[in-house]
């Protein structure tokens, strides 16, 4: 069973950009996702934190042999489990307005207790349940931070869910968050399929103004182009074309589809 000081996979990506990783399939493999990706962005004065993930492990002593004597800004891309469960050990976390009061609440996972992983009894430390970051600030559209030499931008890129949020750096990363990545994909219901291909048209249009040089998502491959976002449009537009093919999935009480590049839990 893995300990603290080997959860975390630590890659240095660029020397000012840092992923860290864990294994989600380790946790519960019913979530039919292998990575969680963090991300950490370095400036001469500030760094910046994305999402706080799974809270299995403490993942501040990782961040802060990292940052050093940077002030640390962390940001959720939206409130779900896998990225919110270390939001505690910070005093402020940012996270889009739409979701700052489910943020703010303590959160029941005990939908984990039943996992075949028996490393999920590390969470009946806290009781199944994630408790909130002390000051829990909300971020709209168009917020930036200023990290000395680098400014991240927020995109607000609902679907996913109705706060989901996109990071978007001076030098050309996108982080898309659960708005856009491979492998099994997580959609609103089919009536409302409208608005996460509103957001994924609106990354695009970005690639389109060689605004974007590269897509770092919060699950899965990063450091992809955007032949992500060109091949989750097309897609989620094509899903009425395979919806007979349809499988119940029972653990998530939705409908699951795949095809060539991902699996679709609707």
């Amino acid at each position: 069973m893995p300990k603290d000081n080997d959860w975390y996979e630590v890659i240095k990506q660029k020397e000012y950009l840092y992923v860290i990783r864990e294994r989600l399939d380790e946790i519960d493999p019913r979530f039919l996702t292998t990575y969680i990706n963090i991300y950490l962005i370095l400036g001469p004065e500030k760094a910046l934190l994305i999402d706080t993930g799974s809270g299995l492990f403490p993942i501040k002593p990782v961040i802060d042999t990292i940052i050093e004597n940077r002030e640390l800004v962390v940001i959720n891309t939206h409130s779900h489990f896998d990225h919110r469960g270390s939001n505690d050990e910070y005093e402020t976390v940012y996270i889009h307005e739409n979701e700052v009061r489910i943020a703010s609440l303590p959160f029941d996972i005990s939908m984990l207790k039943d996992s075949p992983k028996e490393i999920v009894h590390r969470y009946s430390e806290i009781g199944f349940v994630y408790q909130p970051s002390t000051n829990v600030e909300p971020l709209k559209d168009g917020d930036r931070f200023e990290l000395g030499d680098i400014s991240v931008e927020v995109i607000h890129t609902p679907g996913h869910s109705i706060g989901c949020i996109s990071l978007l750096t001076s030098k050309g990363e996108l982080f898309t968050g659960d708005t856009a990545h491979y492998g099994t994909m997580y959609l609103p219901r089919k009536k409302e399929f409208h608005v996460i291909l509103k957001s994924i048209s609106r990354l695009k249009e970005l690639c389109d103004a060689d605004i974007i040089q590269e897509i770092y998502p919060s699950h899965e491959q990063f450091a992809v182009g955007r032949e992500l976002l060109d091949d989750l449009h097309e897609g989620i537009t094509n899903i009425e074309n395979i919806w007979n093919t349809k499988k119940r999935y029972k653990f998530l009480g939705a409908w699951l589809l795949e095809d060539n590049n991902f699996k679709y839990i609707i």
